[in-house]
């Protein structure tokens, strides 16, 4: 046990926990080194900006985007919003696995799914939670607004609700991941 932090987690006597008994030094082909702790930070920042992006970019799409295109005319607010969701689900579709692979990652270095505080855990469910709803949203009301001649503003209301449940989840999630940081 740790005495500094209180943590149960294995300590060696350098005061290393137990997740990073293998740091050593990446050594590349061009004979630079990288030490683990610059490796596992850039992950934890992959990771942060990929929900930055996702979680920012829902918060846009509702809160500024729809309220900016009841300026428009029908048709051309189906196009633009239509085009702008097209966009936006492109990057989620390589952001939301990004996350989701560097979470786990950062999982395995602290030294698996057991060792890690309920708190991790939740922000995993919570995660993959936000990852179903988006794939029902993408392959359920987008899809029927994407095919439909003229899409109705009750697909995008659909589309709406479940990026606002999405929302609650993913603000839930950094609460969650901020309640797992020791300060």
């Amino acid at each position: 046990m740790d005495a500094k932090s209180g943590n149960n987690r294995p300590c060696f006597p350098d005061g290393r926990h137990a997740g990073y008994a293998f740091a050593r030094p990446i050594v590349f082909q061009t004979g630079g080194v990288m030490s683990h702790s610059i490796l596992w930070s850039l992950v934890l920042a992959v990771h942060l900006l990929g929900m930055a992006a996702w979680v920012g970019g829902m918060i846009y799409a509702v809160f500024v985007l729809r309220p900016s295109l009841g300026l428009l005319d029908a048709i051309p607010r189906a196009s633009v919003h239509l085009q702008t969701l097209n966009r936006f689900f492109r990057i989620v579709w390589h952001v939301m696995p990004m996350v989701l692979v560097t979470g786990w990652l950062m999982i395995l270095h602290e030294g698996g799914f057991a060792a890690i505080a309920w708190q991790i855990n939740l922000m995993q469910l919570l995660g993959l939670m936000m990852a179903l709803i988006f794939a029902r949203i993408y392959f359920g009301p987008y899809q029927k607004a994407r095919r439909a001649m003229r899409p109705q503003p009750a697909m995008f209301d659909s589309i709406r609700s479940q990026i606002l449940i999405n929302i609650g989840l993913g603000v839930l999630t950094i609460i969650t991941a901020s309640l797992a940081h020791p300060f």
